[in-house]
């Protein structure tokens, strides 16, 4: 992988450095080494899976919370260097939700001039309809906003949809499908749909949350929460993100170990026969067993 040239004094001009969404940001040592190492690690991500086809066009989803906020400025970033040669869209799928505030995205989005298309579709309705009281409703409302993004990504053009899941993110999807599912399986950096004619990109997947919360508290971005349709308590997904933070409490780099083991899979040593044929095991000396 080529080394990122991203020297950035504390003393430096940001503006003239880099995209104009950073044009408020900190200029503190702390702030520019998270900078540099979120976009070490972007840069990893897309390099190792071999994400980007030069020329082509991303629809970047944009929820309005940390992630995807930060998600955008790193492309944005990187993009503005010339590390990133395809044509990068916005968008935010407006479902609905109660006290959704349509104004901060598309005024965020104007004022910094990046390229956008706001959507809206009502899944909102959809979900309390289909799923009874006090269910969780973030399954179902994730299915159909994928469906939508997808669709979109069609109508413009776009090759990939970008999505802002990070390291955490697919930590805790491989823990829940353990304790749950019975298998391994975590959030692939890239995948593509069933259709076959849209990839899903998650360039974040090597990035720690806290990073992106931090990152996006310093840039000041206009956050909206998550929580509007009131459906997030007991979750069994906040009950993996509990066990992995006490984790990390208690062994410091625990998290990136266990995502870089996630890219280090022995098959000889696990229990599919699927993946290593264990019939075609033999002993030494034509089958007779050693001393």
């Amino acid at each position: 992988m080529n080394e990122i040239a991203l020297e950035i004094r504390p003393d430096e001009d940001q503006d003239a450095a880099a995209h104009p969404i950073f044009a408020d940001a900190p200029r503190t040592v702390e702030f520019n080494k998270r900078r540099k190492r979120l976009i070490r690690l972007t840069r990893e991500a897309i390099d190792k899976f071999g994400m980007v086809r030069p020329g082509e066009r991303w629809l970047v989803a944009l929820s309005g919370g940390n992630d995807s906020y930060g998600l955008l400025a790193l492309l944005l970033d990187l993009k503005w260097r010339g590390l990133l040669p395809v044509e990068l869209l916005a968008c935010n799928l407006d479902q609905g939700q109660p006290n959704f505030p349509k104004h901060i995205l598309p005024e965020f989005l104007s004022r910094l001039g990046v390229p956008h298309r706001i959507e809206y579709r009502d899944t909102y309705s959809i979900v309390t309809d289909k799923l009874p009281e006090g269910a969780t409703y973030c399954s179902l409302c994730s299915r159909l906003r994928r469906g939508h993004l997808y669709r979109i990504a069609r109508e413009e053009g776009c090759s990939a949809l970008v999505l802002g899941h990070h390291r955490d993110d697919s930590l805790q999807t491989f823990f829940m499908n353990l304790f749950h599912g019975g298998k391994l399986a975590a959030m692939p950096p890239r995948l593509l749909n069933d259709e076959g004619d849209v990839e899903v990109l998650r360039p974040l997947i090597y990035c720690a949350e806290e990073d992106l919360a931090r990152f996006a508290q310093a840039m000041a971005f206009p956050i909206i929460p998550c929580d509007l349709c009131g459906s997030q308590d007991g979750l069994e997904r906040n009950a993996m993100k509990a066990m992995l933070n006490d984790i990390e409490k208690r062994m410091p780099g625990r998290k990136d170990v266990m995502i870089r083991a996630l890219g280090n899979i022995n098959p000889s040593h696990m229990l599919d026969s699927k993946l290593f044929d264990f019939m075609a095991l033999s002993r030494p000396g034509n089958g007779q067993t050693r001393d």
